[in-house]
């Protein structure tokens, strides 16, 4: 049995992604910022192969206690999925973007994900090499890299710069058996997007998204199976834009 590491674990696309991971046969140790005793049925929900790990992927320290409490498991660790991410506490028009909002998004969606992903990926290189592979990079982005929303300039920012983030390592990590992936969700029903059901119910109504209705975390969570599966294994430094048909420019 393989171990795979999950940040973001216990929110609405992370979860999914864990209960794919488990169901698919890995050892899952997956990270959130709640504090287990708050997420004991969700975690006691995920069964035997899950451990859970709290913590803000933004922090040194608890970086490496994910790492370090994977490692613990003795199993060899083959996929890493970066899900945590957070939206603006207050959505601000660029205009009036604080550095404090921005410091916050920047370092738990990016910085975290870029120090985390060079950690694990140094362990993957230790990994014995099976069928050309040591390990299975993906992160989770967003439409938002490739999408204006100027009342979140903070959110966009992050996550346009995890696709070169992605491009980096892939090219990176290429020639040692490492893919390194990225899943761009459209508009996903979870708790970041609750606040503004309103707002996207009426913009899938009237057309924004060619699909017709709102992506689901299993959407996202079948996406990033076959980027770990070997379904896609010649496949390295590509985003996989699950939205839907959100970015199809039409006339």
């Amino acid at each position: 049995m393989k171990c795979a590491i999950v940040t973001g674990c216990m929110g609405g696309i992370g979860f999914a992604v864990t209960k794919q991971l488990l169901n698919d046969g890995f050892f899952v140790v997956g990270m959130g910022t709640s504090p287990k005793e708050k997420k004991q049925e969700q975690i006691a929900s995920l069964g035997e192969h899950f451990l859970y790990v709290s913590g803000n992927i933004a922090d040194a320290n608890d970086r490496k206690n994910l790492l370090d409490t994977a490692l613990q498991t003795g199993k060899q660790i083959f996929v890493l999925v970066n899900t945590a991410g957070v939206a603006p506490t207050v959505r601000r028009d660029i205009l009036e973007m604080t550095e404090e909002s921005y410091d916050r998004v920047m370092n738990i969606n990016l910085k975290g994900a870029v120090f985390l992903t060079q950690s694990v990926a140094n362990e993957m290189l230790k990994n014995e090499d099976e069928n050309g592979a040591k390990g299975r990079i993906v992160s989770i982005s967003s439409c938002s890299a490739y999408t204006s929303s100027v009342s979140r300039g903070e959110y966009c920012l992050s996550k346009s710069a995890m696709s070169m983030m992605t491009m980096l390592f892939a090219d990176r990590l290429a020639n040692e058996g490492i893919t390194v992936n990225e899943v761009c969700p459209g508009i996903i029903a979870t708790d970041m997007t609750a606040p503004v059901q309103e707002k996207y119910d009426k913009l899938i109504a009237d057309g924004l998204v060619p699909m017709h209705r709102w992506g689901t975390p299993e959407d996202i969570a079948k996406a990033v199976k076959t980027l770990y599966d070997g379904s896609l294994g010649f496949t390295t430094g590509q985003s996989i834009i699950a939205d839907g048909g959100l970015h199809i420019r039409k006339l």
